[in-house]
């Protein structure tokens, strides 16, 4: 099986870049109409922890040949990646991974933000675990998890100040 774990990596790999391209692009737009970033300090972390645990993966399952895929882990990964799709579709073109603030637009309340605050956050932390534990790395996934909750402490808490002002 070590042809499906490369298979779900590049998948993932190939979303997050497109992702990236989705975002960069939006970001473009929303400064164009007048929008401003706030707290950029942090992003060059957020990239860094997440590329870091992406090229980790790699080496370890495709890089040594693991083999282990566990089918339940996969499936609640899917399942995330439906919330992840409901997220960017709920926020449309303001979705972005940086904190842009567009003056005068009103607070996303439908969608995922109609439960909980930060539904992207969440499911970022889901993922940092639940990917690794697909390929039974839980320590591997246990580590990100913490690391990503210290960052996410961090954007959070610069994400709500933004949005307050």
């Amino acid at each position: 099986m070590p042809v499906l774990g490369g298979l779900i990596l590049g998948f993932v790999t190939l979303q997050r870049l497109g992702e990236l391209v989705l975002a960069r692009r939006n970001t473009a737009r929303l400064l164009a109409q007048g929008a401003h970033e706030v707290a950029p300090g942090h992003y060059g972390l957020i990239v860094l922890l997440h590329a870091t645990w992406l090229i980790g993966l790699w080496g370890l399952v495709v890089g040594q040949g693991l083999d282990t895929v566990h089918l339940g882990w996969l499936a609640v990964f899917v399942v995330l990646q439906g919330l992840r799709a409901w997220v960017i579709a709920t926020l449309g073109p303001r979705w972005t991974t940086r904190i842009v603030v567009l003056p005068g637009a009103p607070l996303v309340r439908h969608g995922p933000y109609r439960f909980v605050s930060h539904p992207n956050y969440l499911v970022v932390a889901g993922e940092m675990i639940v990917l690794p534990l697909v390929f039974g790395l839980a320590a591997y996934g246990l580590v990100f998890f913490v690391l990503n909750a210290a960052v996410l402490w961090i954007r959070i808490r610069a994400e709500n100040r933004a949005l307050g002002a």
